[in-house]
């Protein structure tokens, strides 16, 4: 996804998540996922993460519970991103996510719509409400592969 994307586009790339996320929803059959919880002292977000994991492969991705916009798009994005992803490819892309929420130096080849929320950094408040999803997908794969 090219840097020159503008603020409007970036704006309507957000809110299209928020406003239609594709991977909000609980499975049916929760008892196949591997489910965290994430919460905010700072926001309304209280989700839950859903991933079906197969030989170490995201099978299935999705959350549920009330979010902000910004946590709401992050998190299905980040959905979006990891289907069919190694949990190594998975970390990559969650490493590279959080390097550019924090101005470090990142790969923006993984992010691909992600890079939406490349300024966030500027609004401190808003950089648990990007990242609370990824979080809780990191400590699923974290926690997992050490078993």
């Amino acid at each position: 996804m090219p840097i020159s994307l503008s603020p409007q586009m970036m704006r309507q790339i957000i809110m299209d998540h928020y406003e239609n996320p594709q991977f909000k929803k609980t499975p049916e059959d929760i008892s196949k996922y591997k489910t965290i919880n994430m919460n905010s002292t700072n926001c309304i977000d209280d989700i839950n993460i859903y991933v079906l994991v197969e030989n170490e492969i995201v099978k299935e991705c999705y959350f549920d519970g009330v979010a902000c916009t910004i946590s709401t798009a992050s998190t299905d994005i980040m959905c979006s991103l990891v289907i069919g992803k190694s949990y190594k490819e998975s970390l990559y892309i969650i490493e590279q996510f959080k390097h550019m929420i924090h101005e470090e130096e990142y790969d923006d080849s993984v992010l691909d719509e992600a890079i939406v929320f490349m300024n966030t950094s500027k609004q401190a408040a808003r950089i648990k409400c990007a990242t609370i999803g990824w979080d809780g997908l990191e400590d699923i794969i974290c926690h997992d592969h050490k078993h």
